[in-house]
């Protein structure tokens, strides 16, 4: 079990996993957003929609599930709350490419190249996502 040091200096156990497994993104109509990350992220636009909300997208590492959150918010007129800031990043090994494939498909952009090293991009629910050289 991991270890966690508490402010009296003492070390606990946790069973808690360092690790992420998948990371969700709010999605108001999850068949095109669905086509929209799949087109993004160059994947065939045939992953199962399952039980009407969730959308597991097939990816390298850490999981991105596409969800309309009905728990969250998602039954809400309007539906549940946006990334307003970057929660994760999506890595390319070509910046400029990537940022011209980006501009190209019409996709949102809400930064230039920054740093020589990341870009800013809004999905169709204006949730913001970075795309990050590796």
């Amino acid at each position: 079990m991991k270890q966690m040091e508490q402010q009296s200096g003492e070390t606990v156990k946790s069973p808690i996993l360092n690790k992420v497994g998948s990371i969700f993104v709010p999605v108001k109509d999850i068949e095109k957003s669905r086509d929209w990350y799949c087109r993004l992220l160059g994947l065939p636009n045939d992953c199962e929609i399952m039980n009407g909300h969730l959308c597991p997208l097939p990816m390298q590492g850490t999981g991105l599930i596409l969800d309309t959150m009905p728990m969250w918010g998602g039954k809400e007129p309007g539906g549940a709350p946006n990334l307003r800031t970057p929660a994760f990043m999506l890595m390319t090994n070509d910046l400029k490419t990537s940022y011209d494939f980006a501009v190209a498909n019409q996709v949102n952009l809400v930064t230039d190249i920054q740093h020589d090293h990341w870009f800013v991009i809004k999905d169709l629910d204006d949730n913001m996502l970075m795309i990050c050289r590796e």
